[in-house]
C-alpha cells in the first residue's frame, strides 16, 4: 500500500520547530506542566511516577471524565489514542474497504482523505461554500451519499475555516448517514474553542453508528501530550481498540496521568476559559492588520479555532507565495493548496500577542513586495 504525501504536515514537521515565526498552528500556545497542574504538591507527586506501560486503552479514571461530557456513554463507549489524528486513522482503517466510498466535507484537514484513498476507497466531497458563510452545500451532500458510502467523515468546528455547522445542518448529515447506513465519523477537535464561548454541540446520541474523535491539542492547548478519544458504540470501540494493538498501543504514562488533571471539571473550565481568553485578545490583532492590507484579503470571521481561512488578492499561487514566507522571512503559514484550494492561506492567530504581531509584519513586507508587481491591488505601503 503507498500513501499519497500529507502535504500540510510534511511541511510542518520540516519547518515548524525551525522558523522563527509558526504561524502555522491551529491551535492556541500550549500551556507549560506547571500552570497545568497549579500545585506544587502534586507537581512533586509526578517526579516519583513510575513510567510503567499505561492502560493501553486508557485509565479507568480517564476515560471515565471524558465520558462524562458525552451523555448516556460510560467508559466502555471510549479509547484513548495517541492525538486526534490516531483516532481518525484507526476509525478509517477498520471501516474502510477497497471500492468503498467515503463522502467526506471539504475543506478540511485531509489526513482522512489521504488514508481512505490509500485503502482503495472512491472519495466524494461535499462542500463548505464561502458565499455561505462556510456552509455546507446540502444538496452536494445528498447528491454524493448512496448505498455504496461506507463512512461520511466530517470536521465540526472545521479546519480551516472555523465554521460551526448550523443544528439544520447538522440534522441533515445525520439523515444522510442514516438514509444508506453509512457510519458517520465527526473530527470535533476544535470543540470548546468558539469566541462567543458557546459551545459547539456534538454529534453524540443523533445516530447509532455515530463515531467521535476529539482530543487535548486545539481547545486545550495541550498538544505536546498526544492524548486524543474515540467515542463510540461499545462494540466498535472494542474492534478499534484491537487495532490500536498494532500501532501505539497505549497512551504514555504522563501524558495519561496529566490528562487526568487537564479534564477534571475545575481544570478544564479553567482551561477553556484560558483559550477562549487567548482568541478574544487575539483576534482583534488578526483582523485589525487583514484591514491595513486594503484590499488584499476577504475573509469569514471564524467562529471557532485559532485560525483564519483569508482569500487572497494577488497573481501568485499559495505554495510559492507560503514558501517565498518560509525561505526569505522565516515565517510558516499553510497554504490553501494543502486544502485543494489556491488563493486562500491558514493564518493561527493563537500565539503570544507580540510574536503574533511581529509574524504578521513579516508577512506584511513579503505582500508588499508582491504588490508592488501588481499595482491594481489596493493596500497600504509598508
Amino acid at each position: 500500500m503507498r500513501v499519497e504525501q500529507f502535504e500540510m504536515e510534511r511541511m510542518q514537521s520540516q519547518w515548524e520547530n525551525l522558523v522563527d515565526y509558526n504561524l502555522a498552528e491551529s491551535g492556541v500556545h500550549p500551556m507549560t506542566v506547571r500552570e497545568l497542574i497549579n500545585s506544587e504538591e502534586l507537581l512533586k507527586e509526578f517526579l516519583d511516577r513510575e513510567l510503567f506501560y499505561s492502560q493501553s486503552n486508557g485509565t479507568v479514571e480517564l476515560r471515565r471524565l471524558i465520558s462524562d461530557f458525552y451523555p448516556d456513554a460510560g467508559i466502555d463507549n471510549v479509547l484513548v489514542t495517541n492525538g486526534s489524528s490516531e483516532a481518525n486513522f484507526l476509525v478509517v482503517w477498520n471501516l474502510v474497504e477497497p471500492g468503498d466510498e467515503v463522502v467526506m466535507m471539504l475543506p478540511n484537514y485531509m489526513q482522512i482523505w489521504g488514508i481512505a484513498r490509500a485503502y482503495g476507497a472512491r472519495v466524494i466531497p461535499f462542500r463548505l461554500r464561502e458565499e455561505l458563510d462556510w456552509a455546507p452545500n446540502l444538496d452536494e451532500l445528498h447528491r454524493a451519499v448512496s448505498p455504496r458510502t461506507k463512512l461520511i467523515a466530517v470536521c465540526n468546528p472545521n479546519n480551516p475555516t472555523g465554521a460551526v455547522l448550523s443544528n439544520r445542518a447538522m440534522e441533515e448529515i445525520v439523515d444522510a448517514a442514516r438514509t444508506f447506513g453509512a457510519w458517520l465519523l465527526a473530527d470535533e477537535v476544535y470543540q470548546g474553542a468558539e469566541r462567543n464561548g458557546v459551545t459547539t454541540p456534538s454529534f453524540w446520541g443523533s445516530y447509532d453508528k455515530v463515531l467521535i474523535t476529539n482530543g487535548l491539542s486545539k481547545a486545550y492547548g495541550l498538544p505536546g501530550l498526544r492524548i486524543g478519544w474515540i467515542v463510540g458504540p461499545q462494540e466498535m470501540i472494542a474492534r478499534l481498540w484491537a487495532y490500536h494493538d498494532y500501532t501505539t498501543i497505549s497512551p504514555g504514562t504522563i501524558s495519561d496521568a496529566l490528562a487526568r488533571v487537564a479534564l477534571t471539571p475545575e481544570n478544564r473550565s479553567r482551561i477553556i476559559k484560558r483559550t477562549r481568553r487567548i482568541l478574544k485578545a487575539n483576534y482583534p490583532l488578526l483582523e485589525e492588520w487583514i484591514k491595513d492590507q486594503g484590499e488584499m484579503f476577504s475573509l469569514v470571521p471564524p467562529a471557532a479555532g485559532a485560525i483564519a481561512y483569508l482569500k487572497y488578492n494577488l497573481d501568485i499561487n499559495s505554495t510559492k507565495l507560503v514558501q517565498k514566507l518560509l525561505h526569505e522571512k522565516s515565517v510558516l503559514i499553510v497554504p490553501g493548496d494543502h486544502f485543494g484550494m489556491d488563493k486562500y492561506l491558514r493564518i493561527g492567530f493563537g500565539p503570544p500577542a507580540e510574536y503574533l504581531q511581529a509574524g504578521l509584519q513579516r508577512i506584511h513586507n513579503t505582500l508588499m513586495e508582491i504588490k508592488s508587481s501588481f499595482p491594481g491591488v489596493k493596500g497600504k505601503g509598508a
